[in-house]
């Protein structure tokens, strides 16, 4: 099978938003080239990319990558990618030079693509990141590993927002928790909550190739006796005071439409992790989380994003 690959040349806040239209689109995954992972200093001890070439990667911007099948509906396809993309701006979003290039690659060109953007990385105290054709030996005694691929997974788990999210959750969920992941994706922070000891996790995702896909890393990681998994639009129906944990990494823009939902799903003193904010956008949704009565507890930066744990009072 032939299949094309298209290259969206963009900016880092447009990277969710740009990356959830390839994944609407039929993309299994998304590869993001970022000229920032050139001036990272990294240990080679985690098998993390370490040998990265200047010329894979953009002067400014970032280039967000993802592989559709090769067919009669690759023109219609490409289309409506760009106009998604162009309708960002509505939303106030940088889509920056938003240049959109097709190229064609062979089956095995392709499988071998993301082999090589994607090996082990431990993204915080405890977690690491593994893609599964990788043999990876835990460096301590209480390491936690989860498992993607990016062949079937929606992101590798590794983008900023993604990482602050996993490290909020080692520092809130406890033992027995009940933990609602809004908008999972991958499935990688319902995996993680589990993994953490919570004992009931409800995933949710409007799409519904997310969801499935979402059940298929969470059955490889063997969470999935904890981890139910269903489509649904953010916190529609679910019963009030629910929830000790809540965790969404979605735009900015729909974090503010629902933190009242937010309020009265999670019982009182439960915490709610909000995460996929860009830096404009922190202190607006700072104050929508305190007007629907969370105290804002820890405000995290990580490159140009923003992760928040609040309280609900």
């Amino acid at each position: 099978m032939k299949w094309s690959e298209i290259s969206i040349h963009t900016t880092n806040e447009a990277i969710e938003p740009v990356s959830h239209i390839l994944h609407e689109a039929g993309a299994s995954g998304v590869v993001i080239e970022d000229p920032f992972e050139l001036l990272k200093e990294r240990e080679d001890q985690f098998g993390e990319i370490y040998q990265l070439n200047p010329d894979d990667y953009p002067e400014e911007g970032v280039i967000v990558k993802a592989y559709l099948p090769v067919n009669s509906f690759l023109g219609e396809t490409v289309d409506a990618i760009k106009e998604s993309i162009n309708n960002l701006i509505v939303h106030n979003i940088d889509i920056g030079k938003n240049n959109v290039t097709i190229s064609e690659v062979n089956e095995e060109e392709w499988a071998t693509a993301w082999k090589k953007y994607y090996h082990p990385v431990k993204i915080s105290e405890r977690f690491t990141i593994v893609p599964t054709w990788e043999i990876y030996t835990p460096v301590s005694s209480d390491e936690l590993i989860i498992e993607l691929d990016p062949g079937m997974a929606f992101g590798t788990g590794t983008h900023p927002t993604t990482v602050m999210c996993i490290q909020s959750l080692e520092r809130t969920v406890r033992p027995g928790d009940r933990v609602i992941d809004v908008g999972t994706g991958s499935g990688v922070l319902s995996i993680a909550a589990a993994m953490l000891g919570a004992e009931d996790v409800r995933a949710f995702d409007l799409d519904e190739i997310a969801v499935t896909t979402a059940r298929v890393n969470i059955k490889l990681n063997k969470v999935n006796n904890r981890v139910v998994t269903s489509q649904n639009n953010l916190l529609n129906g679910v019963e009030e005071n629910s929830a000790d944990v809540i965790v969404a990494n979605i735009l900015a823009e729909v974090i503010l439409r629902f933190t009242d939902d937010v309020a009265k799903v999670v019982k009182p003193g439960g915490s709610f992790i909000a995460s996929g904010i860009i830096k404009q956008k922190k202190d607006q949704v700072k104050d929508a989380l305190i007007a629907s009565g969370f105290e804002i507890i820890e405000t995290i930066l990580m490159e140009d994003w923003v992760a928040i744990i609040a309280k609900r009072l």
